[in-house]
């Protein structure tokens, strides 16, 4: 009952911020449980038996929840117009998932070659959506810890490259902004930039790493 008590007031707190400017520790904070709950719906969504060891981990609810929807349903249109560039990761990297130095640094090498021309939603969208496919890798190959691991190393990429960007914006609820009187013609036209150029990132990625094989 502790654990729970001290997760939903955990949870309260991630979702307070909403009503004011949020800081650098609660982007992250909020940032990372966006993350459990994409990877939570496509470990359910391929099928994936997984036991979350964090149990004090707060649950998207709130605005946040809103957000996480939104995030998810575009994930959904992202990986509906390419869906085997974001899944088999390791494979397309070419890592072993057996170490977490291994699965951390290919990570942040596609996180941060993906932003390389700048900031978008459909790239933020994009790496949600890797973060989700590498942690569905590892879970397949019995490395379910490396979820964490994953989610550790987004929050981590968020705070040294994602905040600033976020809190010109006001925080994540901006990405409701997507799907809000937006044409779906032209929501898909910039989901496809960022899964072509993430196909393109792919290859540079593997080789930037194979080196380190």
């Amino acid at each position: 009952m502790e654990v729970l008590r001290r997760s939903s007031v955990f949870a309260a707190e991630v979702m307070e911020v909403f009503d004011r400017s949020p800081t650098d520790k609660e982007l992250v904070s909020q940032a990372k449980a966006l993350c459990r709950d994409y990877i939570n719906s496509r470990l359910i969504q391929a099928g994936v038996s997984w036991s979350k060891p964090e149990h004090n981990a707060p649950v998207p609810g709130g605005k946040l929840a809103e957000v996480s929807t939104i995030l998810l349903r575009l994930g959904d249109e992202l990986e509906y117009i390419r869906p085997n560039v974001y899944r088999n990761i390791a494979r397309q990297l070419n890592i072993s998932l057996h170490s977490e130095t291994v699965v951390s640094d290919a990570f942040l090498a596609v996180a941060a070659q993906i932003f390389t021309a700048g900031i978008t939603w459909g790239k933020v969208v994009s790496l949600y959506a890797v973060a989700a496919g590498l942690a569905v890798d590892c879970v397949r190959h019995a490395q379910p810890a490396m979820v964490h691991t994953i989610v550790d190393c987004l929050g981590e990429f968020v705070r040294k490259t994602l905040v600033t960007w976020l809190k010109r914006r006001g925080g994540w609820a901006d990405i409701t902004k997507c799907v809000v009187n937006t044409d779906p013609s032209l929501r898909s036209h910039w989901l496809v930039a960022a899964v072509c150029s993430f196909g393109h990132f792919l290859k540079a990625i593997f080789f930037v790493l194979l080196p380190e094989r």
